[in-house]
């Protein structure tokens, strides 16, 4: 009876399957977007992978399971545990923006393949320096980064990769408006990826050789996510906004509490927060770790996905409803509820986006602290706050100033979205009304959010505080300042402080005085969510790669100091890892913005050997309490990091690195992972990594290792020599050991953790990943 019971469950599966696939089938050619017709969103294939994964798991599926399981290899033998498993992955497209898009083609131009196998495409954003305004800051980074644009262009050409121009806007906003649909798996070569969540998407951030192992048509390897579940109950309204919700999640979960896991946002407060403002809080949840966030389908996805010209995608989506919301009764990992009604405008920082300060606090939190309460700029945009929802809100702050004869006391800066934003605020009156309470309105581009800002109304090293709707502020991240204290909260805030001039403002309750000497408050802000006339397209940014690609020319000069053909690196060379030198142990957070600075750094984002030059010259140095100024063991002398680093491999010493918690939080950059293998790294050796960073370490062939014991770390000294060993026997799950040699002759040892899997301990031995692609060619 059992028997014929299991047998009766299997053909009401197999029933159920094949009627809904047919219902799924009959409307399976659905774009994908407008820009590539012939690729089609697989919502039949996820729909029968989610059926496959039910039917083997028998529980309630969250949200983020769906799409994940639903984007399975091989759905029925995968080996499927929270927090344990590596999971192969089909995603459905890549996105790069330029600066890391130049080594991710780099590496595919080494793979010797002829084209990418899935849509992908380029986004120019990161290289516009913020100067003077948006016009004429666009028209010198097109002068003086043409050598990297035409590289990308004609690579894209060749390799069948699209090409969105300087001056479309920033990859993520590109993203949303084109690209990213409810139940989309998709990998971004930037950190804030995650923003596809705000449209029912799976978006991951990682590092080019992930992007290329997609491009490849080799599955995508994620650890399976634990799912972090965030309850929104009540509604936002006033000053409160979608980014302090955020805001509010960084505060519980802090930067690391949120890596391995996907956050899912769920509950009856979420129809409360418009499409764009779901993309801010999943934008900003790389600042806790996480490996991406999402929001379930609804309507206000609904409403966004017709505004922005794909009612095609909005109809087959809500037939797909119910696959693309998490099933009742759902369990997650971790549960935190939020009341909207309760929540308050806040302000996080400085210096890390989880310090968080209720405005109704930070004027005490800033005297007790010392940070400055003026506030210097105001800056307000950036792929976290650019929509026409969030213009429409600051501009309505704007007007009420103006209409009491107020200009800004702060400088203020604004940075549209997207080419499309740009013309829709231009269009509308926003942008001039910026500009007529003294705002200047920059390029459609990342700018200062990354550092790209020719600041000079401060001198280096003066301290300052500014304020700005970014989801970043690490030490000297927006102008390279260390002593700039940067905060970061939403548009709103940003507005109306730049109007006080002060930080420790709040609009909720403090008056400001009119030009005619009243006092006045503002009244909270409102703005349309979408433009009522529709959105101004603006100028057309889009290339669109070639139908046959094989003949167009990529060249890269050997004499470029901006681009350099990748060399592989060299293969394990069979033996334990003996006396290697500690290169520098690093004190407290070490970021990717301290390992690979961005700024002025990024034009050498194409040349391994230039950037290399800039390697942990932000890490502090526990021997000194120093930046940049690192012992050498071989001379006794001090000098850079990259320099001793040089020195060390042209005397083949092998060398270590020795960290603290969340080590390499932050960016996607793999050049955080590229550089210390280009100059003889071996092993980082830390307390606990971000994601991101460990999964590009392994790309390289370096060992990212954590102590089993966190204390170790106070163990291991500066002018130590460490060994690593057990390679020989390097399997998944087996700790290596470490003997550590003290320059008084001592030595004790140690054990090193690390997450390798089979496959990325064959990275490790074939010296990277992209080598043993290669191998396997």
């Amino acid at each position: 009876m059992a028997t014929i019971t299991r047998l009766l469950r299997v053909q009401t599966s197999c029933v159920r399957l094949f009627h809904t696939t047919s219902v799924v089938q009959a409307r399976a050619a659905v774009a994908m977007s407008r820009y590539e017709p012939d690729q089609k969103i697989k919502y039949a294939k996820l729909e029968e992978n989610i059926s496959i994964v039910k039917n083997r798991l028998q529980r309630p599926l969250t949200l983020s399971e769906k799409i994940v399981y639903g984007h399975l290899d091989d759905p029925h033998n995968q080996d499927i545990v929270r927090g344990e498993s590596y999971l192969r992955l089909r995603p459905d497209r890549v996105a790069m923006q330029d600066a890391t898009a130049q080594m991710a083609m780099l590496q595919f131009i080494s793979s010797g393949l002829p084209k990418v196998a899935v849509p992908s495409t380029i986004h120019c954003d990161h290289l516009i320096q913020a100067q003077v305004g948006g016009e004429a800051d666009l028209a010198r980074a097109k002068d003086i980064n043409s050598e990297v644009y035409n590289f990308l262009q004609t690579a894209g050409a060749k390799y069948g990769v699209g090409f969105w121009k300087p001056g479309s806007g920033i990859i993520h906003q590109i993203i949303l408006e084109n690209y990213a649909f409810p139940g989309v798996l998709l990998i971004g070569t930037d950190s804030h990826t995650p923003n596809g969540g705000g449209l029912g998407g799976i978006c991951v951030g990682v590092g080019g050789a992930d992007a290329v192992d997609v491009m490849a048509d080799i599955p995508w390897e994620l650890k399976c996510p634990k799912v972090i579940g965030v309850k929104l109950t009540g509604k936002l309204s006033g000053w409160t906004s979608p980014k302090d919700v955020i805001l509010k999640v960084a505060d519980i979960l802090t930067v690391k509490g949120g890596t391995g896991a996907i956050i899912e946002y769920h509950g009856p407060g979420v129809d409360s927060i418009s499409c764009t403002g779901m993309g801010t809080i999943c934008n900003m949840g790389a600042e806790i770790g996480a490996t991406t966030s999402v929001f379930p389908y609804n309507s206000r996805m609904k409403d966004y996905l017709i505004a922005t010209s794909r009612q095609d995608i909005a109809d087959a989506a809500s037939d797909m409803q119910q696959h693309l919301v998490p099933d009742e009764g759902a369990e997650y990992d971790e549960l935190i509820t939020i009341d909207l009604d309760q929540l308050k405008p806040a302000l996080n920082g400085p210096f890390t986006p989880d310090l968080y300060n209720p405005c109704s606090e930070i004027k005490a939190n800033a005297e007790k602290n010392g940070w400055p309460l003026e506030v210097k700029v105001g800056l307000i945009g950036s792929c976290t706050n650019s929509s026409y929802e969030d213009m429409g809100r600051a501009a309505h702050i704007c007007q009420q100033a103006k209409d009491k004869g107020l200009k800004a006391k702060s400088a203020f800066t604004i940075t549209p979205g997207s080419e499309q934003v740009r013309a829709t605020i231009e269009r509308d009156g926003y942008a001039q009304t910026f500009r007529d309470v003294g705002g200047m309105v920059l390029a459609n581009a990342c700018g200062p959010c990354i550092g790209q800002w020719d600041r000079k109304d401060v001198a280096m090293g003066e301290k300052n505080t500014i304020v700005t709707s970014y989801n970043r502020n690490f030490t000297g991240r927006n102008d390279a300042n260390p002593a700039t204290h940067a905060f970061v909260t939403s548009p709103d805030v940003v507005t109306a402080m730049v109007f006080a001039g002060q930080l420790g403002f709040n609009p909720e309750v403090d008056y400001l005085e009119a030009a005619d000497g009243s006092k006045f408050k503002f009244e909270a802000p409102t703005g349309d969510e979408l433009p009522a006339k529709g959105f101004d397209p603006g100028e057309d940014t889009y290339q669109h790669p070639p139908q046959e690609g094989s003949n167009v020319s990529v060249d890269v000069d050997p004499k470029s100091q901006r681009l350099q053909l990748l060399e592989p690196f060299d293969t394990w060379h069979g033996k334990d890892l003996e006396d290697m030198a500690v290169l520098i142990k690093v004190k407290g957070k070490c970021t990717t913005d301290h390992i690979s600075m961005a700024g002025p750094w990024l034009k050498y984002r194409g040349h391994l050997d230039n950037i290399s030059n800039n390697m942990l010259i932000g890490a502090i140095n526990i021997e000194n309490e120093q930046a940049n100024k690192i012992k050498n063991r071989l001379t006794n002398d001090y000098g850079a990091v990259p320099d001793v680093a040089r020195n060390y491999k042209a005397n083949s010493l092998n060398w270590v690195v020795v960290g603290d918690e969340n080590y390499g939080e932050g960016s996607s950059r793999e050049h955080a992972a590229l550089e210390p293998r280009h100059l003889g790294g071996r092993a980082i050796i830390v307390k606990s990594f971000a994601r991101i960073h460990e999964t590009n370490l392994k790309k390289q062939g370096l060992l990212p290792l954590t102590f089993n014991d966190p204390s170790d770390y106070d163990k291991i000294q500066p002018d130590d020599k460490i060994s690593i060993t057990g390679l020989k026997d390097f399997t998944p799950g087996k700790p290596l050991a470490c003997v550590i040699k003290h320059s008084n002759g001592s030595s004790e040892s140690i054990q090193l953790n690390h997450t390798f899997n089979q496959g990325q301990i064959e990275w490790f031995q074939a010296g990277s990943a992209l080598n043993r692609m290669k191998k396997l060619q």
